[in-house]
């Protein structure tokens, strides 16, 4: 079988016999062997009677959750391909040319572009029209380089096989973007193509809830890019960082009249690097461990920095620190010894010592993550 239409369907009664006689129509019209099915999530209102009265196929799906009915039914898929959409009669499926088209081309994900075919009045909120679904397609682009404008399209084809081979993983919304991102990570071909979108066909409201399914996505983005969720924030604290305590650890420098840089500074700017250094230790292990894991590819490009922080290098660098920490820790003392240990100019030493103690404890981070890192890469033995 050449090709699957896929349906998730929960209470959808109003508009499912439409949506089916349409796919239907477009696999007769095209002479493909091809099947309708609907991955059923708990319908209460008769919609797993009406399907069948239609001649589709009907899968159970024991979890709730439109990434868990997709998941399902793409496994249960008996086509090739899969063309995948939502089955409240906003999306034609008797015009999926395209999508057959460039599946038969040999590319691996082809995408339904719903501002460059056509959004009909009503049939997208404002919110999510020109923030949401900008904001976040935007954000997929700049975290994983995926030529994709319309991130949340629902309307989408596969190459089944290939999808089922990348384990994906999500029940809820967020699974739309995770198909996106995996397919991308493991160098699979996306493509897009126009659709339009209608005004859903249902007198009740949408299963989509705005805010709590949009943080959903967001995280699922951030949480699969160490690089934008740890290491350029952390990069951009450790830089700020640095340059505040280089900059006042001499003495008081005036940055502006009656604004100056003084030992106070230095104290905020080591709590910078601080951070920073963890940050970008949470990056390291998180990629590597992802790597590890088979979530991320070993082709990614961040891979090539945390390739490069070997144990050895780490503890090198981590031993320098520690060392030059402890130096200035201990000219603190003997100057402290020097007055029998009373009273300090102020100033000048706190600035040593603050700084000292943070390239102590920045040294010490960077030894706890070059273990813990490779810690989390032990290989267990195959039972």
């Amino acid at each position: 079988m050449e090709l699957t239409i896929l349906m998730p369907c929960l209470n959808e009664i109003e508009t499912l016999a439409t949506c089916i006689e349409k796919a239907k129509a477009f696999l007769m019209r095209n002479g493909i062997d091809g099947e309708v099915l609907i991955a059923d999530n708990g319908s209460e209102d008769g919609s797993v009677d009406l399907a069948h009265a239609h001649g589709a196929r009907v899968v159970h799906v024991p979890r709730r959750g439109y990434g868990a009915a997709l998941l399902h039914g793409i496994k249960a898929a008996q086509g090739k391909f899969v063309i995948m959409g939502d089955s409240d009669d906003s999306y034609d499926f008797s015009e999926l040319d395209a999508f057959i088209e460039r599946l038969r081309d040999g590319v691996d994900l082809v995408m339904g572009n719903r501002f460059r075919g056509g959004i009909a009045e009503g049939a997208m909120p404002p919110l999510h029209r020109y923030l949401g679904n900008p904001v976040l397609s935007f954000i997929g682009r700049l975290f994983f380089s995926i030529p994709v404008r319309d991130f949340h399209c629902g309307l989408r084809g596969l190459n089944r096989d290939r999808f089922v081979a990348l384990g994906l993983t999500t029940t809820g919304m967020e699974f739309a973007s995770e198909m996106i991102v995996r397919a991308a990570l493991s160098g699979y071909t996306i493509d897009e193509v126009p659709t339009t979108l209608s005004k859903d066909g249902r007198s009740r409201p949408p299963h989509l809830r705005t805010w709590h399914d949009g943080w959903r996505h967001l995280r699922f983005l951030l949480i699969f890019s160490p690089r934008w969720l740890f290491f350029y924030p952390g990069l951009i604290f450790l830089a700020f960082g640095s340059l505040v305590t280089l900059a006042a650890l001499p003495g008081p420098i005036e940055v502006a009249p009656g604004v100056s840089l003084d030992v106070h500074s230095v104290v905020a700017g080591c709590m910078t690097m601080l951070i920073g250094t963890q940050c970008m230790s949470f990056a390291i292990v998180a990629r590597r461990y992802a790597a590890f894991r088979g979530f991320l590819s070993n082709t990614y490009t961040f891979k090539r920095f945390t390739t490069a922080f070997t144990l050895e290098r780490a503890l090198f660098l981590a031993g320098v620190l520690i060392l030059g920490g402890v130096i200035g820790v201990g000219f603190c003392l003997l100057s402290w010894a020097r007055v029998n240990l009373g009273a300090l100019p102020y100033g000048s030493l706190i600035r040593t010592l603050v700084t000292s103690g943070a390239a102590i404890a920045i040294g010490l981070q960077i030894a706890f993550t070059a273990f813990l890192s490779e810690v989390l890469e032990i290989e267990s033995a195959p039972n």
